[in-house]
């Protein structure tokens, strides 16, 4: 798809509201304070039913190991737990396990939830724990969520029901990596099955991802790519159950389509509604919105190995002409903020006391004659199937154009945009990077660390040694304002490297039926279906 750098502004709009807007429906958004409208059904709350979900994008793998993607994770969350979990307010709470304690300040025991089985009946136990982290971390894998467990050099199984987990160095954030959806623990024989179909030069991770067998309260049943998934409840649940019989999560990349759906019933929840369509589905009268803040962080990314966008002066340049307040007003509507670096307000490690790049096309041209670039030049800008993901490359490729940059839109599937990415086929993209930890270790580790360019989630193939060590000693470091600062010294870093454009951190925002009550999703953007109800 290429877009006319020629477009007005005037022109623009109009492109725009017709793009996110029309009778039948409107776009897709993808992030958003908590409506309890959204969460309150009516009518009497009854067990059983099929949920349906209308989402934007399939699953790029259900193994919790092989992904790194929202669209993944939404699923995996339901088919597979973690040995501790985080609650509403972010604080660490069984799971798997039931106790833990620090024996020291390198090793952790955790004593396991006995009786608990797989969804193919074999035994999870510390043995089970043990061939799960020892597989995220085996380098020949390659597993994209390895470095969330880099630092654990050894699990050692103490009993049938007690695990111990020793670091490299003391890590204070590795119960919140144990939380991650990544750390789900999977059956043991479906590891070795994908383990031997590897050896018959199989694709890593395809055996679990087909086939995917967790603990958790819902089992998978089918998926039909590009389609939907279909998740059926676990009968055999080792804890409460789930209220729902089944739960179809729907591939509807059509905005309009989603709406339409939700408002005649034929689903029960959309993700994402757009900024636009919030009014309309509140005055529905069959749904409302349930808004969320979000940890997630909209970019967008330079291939820092590529020439122009090697030189830190022309990856300035750029991102000081983007008009961030434009973007968020007349694409989120206000359902946003701006971003001054990779971490969303309350994240640990988030500042505001560093030097930030704001909105200045004078600056930018000077930037760009430093450069030696004020001819411009030609590029690309790549984005996948989120419309307004495509509507903020529109921005980015007219202001381009006032730089003499000439910037085609290249629109790709998801899972082929993931794919290209990571192997650093790209000019310029725009994605996000959502937070599920809470900490600053996992969003500036994942996008800027050496170690994690390409699908790990450096997709700016950038790599900056002092940043590398800033990151390395701030996963070392146990007092919380060394951390910070540490934190702030990389954030100021990255300001002047300008790796990516940090863009805004938009709200989640959800069309849910008024006939659903127990819905809820996290600040990374991952549901909470299993106290979900329907009612009739």
């Amino acid at each position: 798809m290429a877009l006319s750098k020629k477009t007005v502004w005037p022109v623009l709009l109009l492109m725009l509201a017709l793009f996110l807007t029309a009778c039948a429906g409107g776009s897709d958004s993808s992030e958003g304070e908590s409506n309890p409208e959204g969460t309150t059904g009516t009518g009497e709350e009854a067990q059983g039913g099929d949920l349906i979900l209308a989402v934007l994008s399939d699953a790029s793998s259900l193994d919790p190991h092989g992904a790194n993607d929202v669209p993944s994770s939404v699923v995996q969350e339901n088919i597979f737990e973690t040995l501790v979990q985080t609650d509403e307010n972010s604080e660490i709470i069984p799971g798997l396990a039931e106790s833990w304690e620090a024996i020291d300040e390198l090793t952790w025991s955790f004593k396991l939830q006995e009786g608990v089985t797989f969804h193919d009946g074999e035994a999870f136990n510390a043995e089970a724990v043990k061939m799960n982290l020892d597989r995220i971390r085996d380098e020949e894998l390659g597993s994209p969520r390895a470095n969330l467990f880099a630092m654990i050099t050894n699990v050692e199984v103490v009993d049938e029901y007690e695990v111990e987990i020793t670091t490299e160095y003391p890590f204070s954030p590795l119960l919140s990596h144990l939380s991650h959806n990544s750390g789900g623990m999977i059956s043991p024989a479906s590891i070795e099955a994908d383990y031997e179909a590897i050896a018959n030069g199989g694709d890593p991770f395809s055996v679990v991802s087909e086939n995917p067998i967790g603990t958790g309260y819902f089992k998978f049943e089918s998926w039909n790519a590009g389609s939907e998934i279909r998740l059926v409840k676990n009968e055999d649940y080792w804890d409460d159950p789930a209220n729902v019989d089944s739960v179809t999560f729907r591939v509807v990349p059509d905005s309009q389509v989603r709406a339409a759906d939700l408002e005649t019933g034929n689903v029960h929840i959309i993700d994402p509604v757009q900024p636009n369509e919030v009014a309309r589905i509140e005055n529905s009268g069959v749904a409302s919105v349930l808004r969320t803040p979000s940890s997630s962080l909209a970019y967008l990314g330079f291939n820092v190995q590529k020439e122009p966008f090697d030189d830190p002066l022309v990856r300035r340049a750029i991102s000081y002409a983007i008009d961030r307040e434009a973007i968020i007003s007349g694409i989120y509507e206000d359902y946003a903020i701006p971003a001054i670096g990779p971490l969303a307000p309350g994240i640990f490690g988030y500042t505001d006391d560093i030097d930030t790049i704001e909105y200045n096309m004078d600056e930018a041209r000077s930037l760009l004659a430093e450069a030696g670039m004020e001819e411009g030049f030609t590029t690309t800008i790549w984005t996948n199937d989120n419309p307004q993901r495509q509507a903020i490359a529109v921005l980015v490729q007219e202001a381009l154009a006032q730089l003499n940059i000439e910037a085609s839109i290249e629109v790709l599937e998801f899972g082929a945009y993931l794919d290209q990415t990571a192997a650093g086929e790209h000019d310029m993209f725009i994605l996000g990077y959502s937070n599920p930890t809470g900490d600053a270790d996992y969003q500036m580790y994942g996008l800027f660390h050496t170690e994690q360019i390409g699908n790990p989630g450096n997709r700016s193939f950038y790599s900056n040694p002092e940043v590398d060590a800033l990151l390395d000693e701030g996963r070392r470091a146990t007092d919380p304002e060394e951390r910070e600062e540490i934190y702030a010294e990389v954030a100021q870093l990255l300001t002047n490297d300008a790796p990516m454009a940090f863009l805004l951190h938009q709200e989640y925002l959800n069309g849910v039926a008024d006939t659903v009550s127990g819905f809820d999703i996290d600040a990374a953007g991952i549901y909470k279906l299993k106290d979900v109800s329907i009612s009739q």
